[in-house]
């Protein structure tokens, strides 16, 4: 059977089409629509279509930023606000006449590198989110692990620091309010006055306030894996996101981790993306 995968995201739709040995036969990106659910819905519709011309057997998955509530199966938790209290995937399968599979962007991530990624050759992947918010996925012998409460995953919203800092879930102290893209440029900015992108920033840590804010992240960013570990103890960990390209995430950052791990012998490999932005369409269409 092919398979067919859609990405959805804040600025652009992606669509692969696979064959049985997962060899790309056909891709196209399209742009977003902006803050219009039902123009979104006739696109994704559209691209179906069009890429999957002629060829009858496939299945289709779609990775979608936020995830699909178990008690309402409306989309929740999601940075493209005209999605939010919407039945997505319930249209999506009226529009197209056909089962969907559907999945976020850390979900997808983490199936994609486990199966034609870094993480390929491993049994139990975590995967790591870590950009504009921070989030994970957990495979386990090739397949998805949601949880009972459909959150498996989520150490983006583990407490890190008891009364920490606040976040737009409502709780404080979360991992993403400290180790996510703009949380560290708010920190930033908190010890030097000055408004940096993370870019710059990176560019800018040779001086002792520099380095207070490097230690700082890499404390973080050791202790929130550090406690993954010692909850599901996986295999492998794959980071991705924008973050995912700081190298000394490898290095001074694997060492953080090990040294915060409840054992005297880690040796959990960290390994760095295989697939980059394309991981989110990859992982969908191999959601089934």
């Amino acid at each position: 059977m092919y398979k067919l995968g859609i990405d959805l995201g804040g600025t652009k739709i992606e669509s692969i089409l696979l064959d049985e040995n997962l060899t790309v036969l056909k891709r196209k990106r399209i742009l977003t629509p902006q803050n219009d659910y039902h123009k979104i819905i006739d696109m994704i519709s559209s691209l179906v279509l069009d890429i999957s011309e002629n060829i009858s057997d496939f299945s289709l998955g779609i990775c979608t930023p936020g995830i699909i509530s178990t008690q309402t199966g409306l989309i929740k938790n999601s940075n493209t606000q005209c999605l939010i209290g919407k039945p997505l995937k319930e249209d999506l399968e009226k529009n197209l006449g056909k089962k969907i599979s559907m999945e976020n962007d850390a979900n997808c991530f983490a199936m994609a590198e486990a199966k034609m990624g870094a993480a390929n050759e491993f049994n139990s992947v975590f995967g790591v989110i870590m950009g504009t918010g921070v989030g994970g996925g957990i495979v386990i012998d090739g397949k998805l692990h949601h949880g009972r409460n459909n959150i498996g995953g989520e150490w983006g919203h583990h407490t890190l620091h008891q009364n920490g800092n606040s976040c737009y879930c409502g709780k404080f102290g979360c991992v993403e309010t400290y180790i996510s893209g703009p949380s560290l440029e708010k920190q930033w900015l908190k010890l030097t006055g000055m408004q940096l992108p993370l870019c710059e920033i990176l560019l800018n840590i040779d001086n002792n306030i520099g380095q207070k804010w490097k230690n700082e992240f890499l404390e973080n960013f050791g202790q929130g894996l550090a406690n993954v570990i010692n909850i599901l103890d996986p295999d492998v960990i794959v980071l991705g996101g924008g973050l995912s390209n700081i190298d000394f995430l490898y290095t001074e950052g694997k060492e953080s981790i090990y040294e915060k791990v409840f054992s005297d012998l880690i040796d959990t490999p960290i390994m760095k993306n295989k697939l980059g932005d394309s991981a989110g369409v990859y992982g969908a269409a191999l959601l089934i």
